[in-house]
């Protein structure tokens, strides 16, 4: 029997690596896509299929398509679009460049490349799209504003597209994780150290608090789970014969989509901007 082939995107560490081994073991036939070139041979090593995929290039996207179609008969049973980072920094501090660039990799990259696998699903009559949002997809936090606006795109997005293909069977669902065990704050903080200029910006206090808490000084995120808790749900969205619209993952998830619907916007706004706030985490 041919195993199912599931595409995944941004697979060199953390919830990407966790989805591609468990998902292999669970007898699907993986594709572990990543960002750099460098990134494929440890994975190759441990017995994965990877290869390169830029969600920055649209030439990469096709290619790298192109190759795992060419290998699985062009077929795909599912697509998980995990790649993706987080730009921190006041939205006032942020450059047209550096909005660009979160949103080539976590909107338009990761749209792009859905585009391109939909004609193979509506050929096949079937398939699954699953998006690893984020719980910053429905809420905000200070100083997270480029990531909070791609994931919000994201999901609007998504939202939109799952009405246009309601008469196929093309599933798509979207999981929102809170905090996860992975390298997204230290690959946060490189994109902060590279973008930002703390001593030019009008929220230096801020900058130094967050410095502190990334360079280890402060204690871990609450409520921090390991990936595996993710890849709980992605089985799931793959698995069932309906399954949901949105997964949530870690009870900040589940206490801010509760308060959401129970807060009025003002009082919603003091509670993230204390959750938000790292000058407050002596």
């Amino acid at each position: 029997m041919t195993k199912k082939s599931i595409l995944i995107t941004g697979c060199s560490s953390g919830i990407g690596l966790c989805l591609a081994r468990g998902l292999q073991k669970k007898g699907y036939r993986v594709f572990a896509s990543v960002h750099r070139a460098q990134d494929i041979t440890p994975l190759q090593e441990a017995g994965l299929e990877s290869l390169q995929l830029d969600l920055d290039s649209s030439e990469s996207i096709k290619s790298a398509l192109s190759n795992i179609l060419e290998k699985t008969n062009g077929r795909l049973f599912a697509l998980v679009n995990n790649g993706a980072y987080g730009q921190p920094g006041a939205v006032e501090d942020l450059s047209r460049d550096v909005l660009r660039r979160q949103f080539e990799t976590n909107v338009f990259g990761t749209q792009e490349l859905t585009n391109l696998v939909l004609p193979v699903m509506r050929k096949q009559n079937y398939g699954r799209i699953i998006q690893i949002s984020s719980l910053l997809g429905f809420v905000s936090l200070a100083y997270r504003g480029a990531y909070n606006a791609s994931k919000y795109a994201l999901e609007g997005l998504t939202d939109t597209l799952r009405l246009e293909l309601r008469n196929t069977n093309i599933y798509l669902s979207l999981v929102q994780p809170g905090p996860i065990v992975s390298r997204f704050r230290n690959n946060a903080y490189a994109a902060y150290k590279k973008n930002i200029n703390p001593e030019l910006s009008a929220h230096k206090e801020f900058y130094l608090a967050m410095q502190a808490r990334l360079e280890g000084k402060k204690g871990k995120m609450p409520f921090t789970l390991p990936p595996e808790s993710v890849l709980k749900r992605v089985t799931h969205a793959l698995e069932s014969p309906k399954p949901k619209i949105r997964y949530s993952v870690t009870f900040p998830t589940y206490f801010f989509q509760a308060m959401k619907k129970l807060l009025p916007d003002r009082w919603l706004d003091k509670v993230l901007f204390i959750v938000g706030d790292d000058a407050r985490r002596k």
